[in-house]
């Protein structure tokens, strides 16, 4: 593995190959590379090439606030312990780690509008819409908005497990559409069909990225760079912090 050696890694590119690998075998109990030629990439990476730049938006705040990186971490050493690799029926209980993806989806939605298109005449907010008109809502500003959200542009996880000052309940905000201050996978009966599925995906790599890997960037001392502009590829450097399996093959032979 080029962690190993600690080599720069493209982030976006491994993680995508490892999020369609992932959804293949939970599809259809193969691995992505199994099927002969792209065959692949033109039924998964519609879908997969999103949850991969999540996990990169994900890893690069994480790489930028240490300090979440490592309370993700002992929440998941704390829950899993050093023996185990993560697995998905752990998520449940990591808030924490949820919280990291519910940030990162306000901060940067995969996708930053939302299309619809009218089926009739209809007024909104005072707005004449006629029927065939299509219509963006801006997700990407819904997630920034100060009337929502305190300090919008920061990276605090820590604002989706407060408690209400009032009713002392936790934050239930939820990004599957019912809340409309944090959309990323849009609303309704039009919601992305695939919001289960890149969630749970997004949640078990991401752990499991945090719980084998120590993580840093290849420039800027060690940091990443998160001014918005031309996509380029996020170069980081794995340094090997555990390896489960050897450990639980171990134990099971004894």
């Amino acid at each position: 593995m080029k962690g190993e050696a600690c080599e720069g890694v493209n982030v976006g590119d491994e993680v995508l190959k490892l999020t369609n690998g992932i959804v293949m075998r939970m599809a259809i109990g193969k691995s992505c590379f199994n099927i002969e030629g792209e065959a692949h990439k033109d039924i998964f990476t519609g879908g997969t090439d999103k949850t991969a730049v999540t996990l990169e938006w994900s890893l690069a705040e994480l790489i930028n606030h240490p300090t979440v990186m490592e309370k993700a971490r002992k929440e998941i050493d704390c829950i899993i312990g050093k023996d185990r690799m993560v697995m998905e029926l752990d998520i449940d209980n990591l808030p924490y780690l949820q919280a990291i993806v519910k940030e990162t989806l306000r901060l940067h939605p995969p996708s930053p509008f939302v299309l619809r298109e009218s089926t009739k005449n209809c007024t909104i907010a005072g707005y004449d819409i006629p029927a065939k008109t299509q219509v963006f809502t801006n997700l990407w500003a819904i997630g920034k908005d100060p009337k929502h959200w305190d300090n919008p542009l920061e990276f605090r996880p820590e604002r989706f497990l407060s408690k209400d000052n009032e009713s002392g309940k936790i934050c239930q905000v939820d990004v599957r559409g019912e809340h409309y201050q944090l959309l990323p996978f849009g609303s309704g009966r039009r919601r992305c069909p695939g919001t289960s599925l890149a969630l749970k995906v997004a949640h078990t790599t991401l752990a499991a990225m945090i719980q084998c890997f120590e993580w840093k960037g290849e420039e800027n001392c060690g940091s990443v760079d998160m001014k918005e502009g031309r996509a380029q590829p996020m170069i980081c450097i794995p340094k090997q912090r555990l390896m489960p399996f050897p450990l639980c093959h171990a134990k099971c032979s004894n």
